[in-house]
């Protein structure tokens, strides 16, 4: 039996896939939270082989934050990042906060069962295009022989605002964070991703991930 918890900030949506997996004799649904505070909890308190954890939970902890400190706690445990988001960024930010496996919420139901059964055996899962991407990516970051060099140019400033981008915080969220002006922000984002040679975010959230800059404290 396939133990799980359930977190979404939608009761609409716990309560459906609840609905769903309680349909299957081999998964037991044993809990839900509405938030990653309370997904943690919950997993503590029950102990279940896999949370089914929504990648975005306003206003309490985000389900990568939570995925994180999660992992810390109970490495044991399997995170299942469920979410709309279809984009390599926040499957590499997914991956890194150290989620087991990342699936779509538009993904057949078949399809999400298969995904819980591997996670629970231990083993990784990424939605069949996810995995296209990740090879496309490793194949052209090769191709490039990409250079990590300019990375030691940074000011410590610039690798703090590094940090934030790759944690996908806006212009104006990390000058709040850094009580600085939204123009200085923006000012050291041009300036180290001219450093870096870098094009767009997708490339900065990877080298963030490959220098350790993407903690989830």
């Amino acid at each position: 039996m396939i133990r799980i918890v359930i977190a979404d900030d939608h009761i609409v949506v716990r309560s459906g896939l609840s609905a769903l997996l309680q349909g299957r004799h081999e998964i037991e649904v044993i809990g839900d939270a509405a938030d990653g505070d309370e997904a943690i909890a919950k997993a503590e308190e029950l102990n279940p082989d896999v949370v089914l954890m929504d990648f975005s939970m306003p206003p309490g902890k985000d389900g990568l934050t939570a995925t994180a400190e999660l992992k810390q706690k109970m490495p044991h445990v399997g995170v299942l990042i469920l979410t709309m988001h279809d984009d390599e960024e926040y499957l590499f930010r997914a991956i890194h906060a150290g989620a087991s496996g990342y699936i779509l919420k538009s993904a057949p139901h078949e399809e999400l069962i298969a995904a819980i059964r591997s996670v629970a055996d231990g083993t990784a899962y990424l939605y069949p295009s996810a995995t296209k991407k990740l090879m496309k990516e490793y194949s052209d970051m090769i191709r490039r022989g990409e250079s990590e060099g300019p990375f030691e140019t940074l000011s410590d400033r610039e690798k703090e605002i590094m940090a934030w981008i790759a944690k996908g915080y806006s212009n104006k969220e990390i000058a709040e964070q850094l009580i600085i002006s939204v123009k200085t922000v923006e000012s050291h984002k041009s300036n180290l991703m001219d450093k870096l040679g870098l094009k767009s975010r997708p490339e900065l959230v990877k080298l963030a991930m490959k220098k350790g800059l993407m903690t989830y404290d």
